[in-house]
């Protein structure tokens, strides 16, 4: 089967972690161990956040006193540099499969109003003073968040993966495909020539998963993060996980849109566009999504009854060791 599995960047930094080398390093290797036994016996995509590393090099340049490194320059600086991260370790669990990064360029629209008004939080959670200094010396947009503030930034929609059919054929080769990290490096088509151009903005990285699962035309969507699963009533005394649910089920709900909403959104995007199977749970879980003991599996909303496990919806199981 075709698995696009897309590592939301908390479980690749580790909630609260400082995007630090050394951590980066050490949750990657966990997460690779992960993807090499989801990888045995199929084709696998893998797509990441950024999290905090996405505003890493724009960052750099504000304290080095230079020029800020524009968006889409800065993204695929950052997912190149996790993709390296990930192939290395991933290379080393699977010697017998190549593994690939392609920084992978997501077409948005000019005219979308994504681009007007800044609501993608970039960057590590800043001191109130340093925020401010660098929101008015770099006329950057700032976020209240916990004791200090992040930067944020236009986040558009996603419209088009632009090498998805370099992907298809590296992953219909056997190949592990590393690819559209940080939601993809943000173009459009200038309108007078037709030539891409990279714009100023972060596309979300889960809508830009559950475009690359459309696209890829994958049998199965894995949204990973570091909670086990959808929950009902979250932060609540009464909050349950949710094993299986159906779209309509999940689009009658309220999610926190800083956390669980974009997933909740691009599990049911995919479903709907599809008629597959997608799933949200914990990366440590990922062996479980797959048998169906563990996360949140959303199916269509054609199905009557909630399935239990892949098989029970259609699709044998996963697992081949």
């Amino acid at each position: 089967m075709r698995i696009v599995a897309a590592l939301g960047g908390s479980s690749l930094l580790g909630c609260g972690d400082s995007p630090e080398a050394s951590l980066s390093r050490r949750h990657i290797e966990d997460a690779a161990g992960v993807l090499a036994t989801i990888a045995r016996g199929n084709q696998l995509i893998v797509t990441h956040g950024s999290g905090p590393q996405a505003g890493t090099p724009s960052l750099q340049a504000a304290f080095a006193g230079g020029d800020s490194y524009p968006l889409d320059v800065g993204g695929a600086e950052t997912a190149g540099r996790i993709g390296y991260l990930l192939q290395q370790a991933l290379g080393n669990h699977m010697p017998d499969r190549d593994v690939v990064t392609l920084l992978t360029e997501v077409l948005v629209d000019g005219e979308d109003a994504g681009l007007a008004i800044p609501s993608k939080s970039i960057g590590p959670v800043l001191p109130m003073e340093l925020a401010w200094s660098l929101a008015r010396e770099r006329g950057w947009h700032l976020s209240h968040a916990g004791a200090g503030y992040r930067r944020i930034v236009p986040s558009p929609e996603p419209r088009e993966i632009v090498q998805i059919e370099a992907i298809i054929r590296l992953a219909s080769a056997g190949a592990i495909v590393i690819c559209a990290g940080g939601g993809g490096v943000p173009s459009m088509l200038e309108c007078r020539t037709g030539k891409r151009q990279g714009i100023e903005a972060v596309i979300d990285d889960d809508l830009s998963a559950a475009l690359l699962a459309v696209e890829a035309r994958a049998d199965l969507l894995m949204l990973l993060t570091d909670v086990d699963a959808v929950y009902r009533d979250w932060g609540t005394d009464v909050a349950r996980p949710m094993r299986a649910a159906t779209t309509d089920v999940l689009r009658g709900l309220t999610f926190a849109w800083g956390s669980m909403a974009p997933k909740v959104e691009a599990a049911c995007r995919f479903v709907e566009a599809t008629g597959r199977l997608a799933a949200i749970g914990s990366l440590g879980n990922a062996v479980g999504i797959l048998n169906g003991s563990s996360g949140t599996l959303i199916s269509p909303s054609r199905h009557a009854a909630e399935p239990d496990g892949l098989a029970a919806a259609g699709s044998p199981a996963l697992l081949g060791a």
